[in-house]
């Protein structure tokens, strides 16, 4: 007979996206409890810009953005491939449990109290790129609207900190922001000081972004007293009868054994911060635990005790790749609209152009590993920028024409007069970096790049300068001082884990369930297959497969359950 030091419905280790799994189990009648290894609460998704990826949700409905399932169908396949064609992960019948349990969870948490705002223009990663079908410019993407953390009480304090800071600035307005000297920038910033100063002087403690969700499923799951067990790691499986009974926590430096009766939910992220996985798993693709900007908690345990015991994976060798530089305190900096505005190019060590320095970020780090691979010289790959775009646009927390001294005393940042001595500091090869810059130049002052395409997608735009023309992402790199920066394929954490069915139940090798363990988010395969189809593409899956989780314990058949139950457990607290 087993004893048990605590027993409860279901219990959801990580505190990110599988809250709202947690959420879902406390709504439908279940005992909760939910165990984070780290003091704080929210994981990865709390880090994040807090956005979510769902075609056809009610939210953009109301915004008046037309969409279609049809046409998110159209998406899915013209992005990630036919489903035929791809990782199990991203089957048939789980792009459609994504796409009909999306907008019924997003329903659910707006029910609980989560407020969500559409967020206006920021574009599919992929609409308007040759080739691609269904995508939507408008944006499919939602983030949260920012919430007072005075509802938390004592909780505020382990709330991870937004990624705006002190700013109530929502994720989808720093495309704008960052070109500050167009009448949309500062239209947009003023309106962020307006909005950050009014939430002061009412008292309130604004948050955005990751933040900001997390904080509104927390409130909700506080309000239904679902206890959030901090500083409580992870141990191990209790399988009995190839069934998960439970889990082995460590609490307060002791174990205890947890009875989870309905089933056990590991959304306890990747494993980017493990660089002994990475080697294991990441041939092709060599992230470095030094380049990802991912949760200090992406470890990989969970991953690897689920492994134990049976459970399949996939895409181990993918993750949410983000071209970042090294700070001078050896922090990655992750780049998006730098590297998309006019006046920038990115070359190889011998000062080739080799892919479109504006497409979606996990695409640019897939096409850095790859050149590395078949080429060489891509790691690092430069990033050269010319003065313009220095004194227009935002560079990483730098606003424009403000470069801090240590990024260029330390080496980070390297500056010079002209493109010869730049190459030279680099390491890259002078004459051919004047080919390349001479031609790409030349596609500047045409609006196209006939090598690259870039500027042509949507996604491309919104993070280009709209009041630069012919092409908002194309501008020469011709103005002295010239300055570069080192980037790597870091990352936001990894894409390839757990394989698990529509329901989120974790599958063995041979496409059998293991009955009682479900999984979501980062520690799995995710369903986008190995593309980042839009803002949001990772909460999305994380949010929606919790809560479709938790759906399918709770309706894990009754008589099996009382046969569980009735093979003797002793309750503790």
């Amino acid at each position: 007979m087993q004893e048990w030091d605590h027993v409860t419905d279901m219990l959801v280790v990580g505190s990110g996206g599988g809250l709202v799994g947690a959420l879902r189990a406390a709504a439908l009648g279940m005992d909760v409890v939910v165990a984070e290894k780290s003091d704080m609460v929210g994981g990865s998704t709390g880090m994040s810009g807090g956005v979510v990826w769902l075609p056809d949700n009610p939210v953009m409905a109301r915004a008046g953005v037309p969409d279609s399932r049809e046409a998110a169908v159209a998406y899915f396949d013209s992005v990630a491939g036919p489903a035929a064609q791809c990782s199990p992960a991203s089957s048939t019948a789980r792009r459609e449990t994504y796409l009909s349990a999306g907008n019924e969870m997003l329903e659910f948490l707006e029910a609980e109290g989560v407020e969500f705002l559409h967020c206006a223009g920021y574009s599919d990663y992929y609409s308007g790129v040759r080739g691609v079908t269904g995508g939507v410019a408008r944006s499919r993407s939602v983030e949260a609207t920012a919430f007072d953390t005075r509802q938390l009480g004592q909780w505020a304090a382990r709330l991870r900190p937004p990624v705006a800071g002190n700013m109530t600035l929502y994720t989808y307005e720093a495309a704008y922001v960052s070109s500050l000297f167009t009448r949309k920038g500062a239209g947009t910033m003023t309106r962020v000081m307006a909005r950050t100063a009014l939430g002061k002087i009412r008292g309130r403690k604004n948050v955005t972004n990751g933040a900001a969700l997390i904080g509104y499923v927390l409130k909700a799951l506080l309000d239904r007293d679902v206890p959030i067990w901090t500083d409580t790691a992870f141990v191990d499986l209790v399988i009995e009868d190839g069934e998960v009974r439970g889990a082995v926590l460590e609490r307060d430096g002791v174990e205890i054994r947890v009875r989870a009766r309905r089933g056990v939910l590991l959304s306890a992220g990747g494993f980017s911060r493990n660089q002994t996985m990475r080697e294991e798993f990441s041939r092709d693709q060599p992230g470095r635990v030094e380049w990802t900007s991912a949760n200090p908690g992406d470890t990989g345990e969970a991953l690897q005790i689920a492994m134990k015991y049976g459970a399949a994976t996939d895409m181990m060798d993918e993750a949410w790749w983000l071209p970042s530089w090294i700070m001078p305190d050896g922090v990655p900096s992750m780049c998006i609209s730098e590297r998309s505005k006019p006046g920038a190019i990115m070359v190889d060590a011998q000062g080739r152009r080799y892919f479109n320095e504006a497409i979606a970020y996990q695409e640019a780090g897939q096409c850095m590993f790859a050149h590395e691979k078949a080429v060489g010289g891509a790691l690092p790959t430069w990033l050269i920028i010319d003065s313009r775009h220095r004194s227009r646009y935002v560079f990483g927390m730098a606003p424009p024409g403000r470069t801090p001294k240590e990024w260029l005393s330390s080496g980070a940042m390297k500056k010079a007069d002209t493109l010869e001595d730049l190459a030279a500091q680099c390491g890259i090869d002078p004459h051919t970096l004047a080919d390349t810059v001479a031609r790409f130049n030349g596609f500047a002052a045409t609006g196209v790049d006939a090598d690259f395409h870039r500027g042509e997608g949507d996604h491309e735009k919104y993070q280009g300068d709209p009041s630069h023309k012919p092409n908002p992402c194309l501008g020469p790199v011709a103005k002295a001082p010239f300055y570069a920066v080192a980037m790597y394929p870091g990352d936001i954490g990894t894409n390839g884990g757990l394989l698990c069915d529509e329901h989120g139940r974790v599958l063995t090798e041979s496409g059998a369930p293991i009955p009682g363990l479900y999984a979501a988010g980062n520690i799995t395969a995710s369903v986008m297959g190995r593309k980042y189809l839009g803002a949001g593409a990772t909460i999305g899956p994380s949010v929606v497969f919790s809560y479709v989780a938790a759906g399918h314990a709770q309706a894990r058949d009754a008589g099996e359950r009382h046969a569980e139950t009735s093979r003797g457990e002793s309750t503790g607290n």
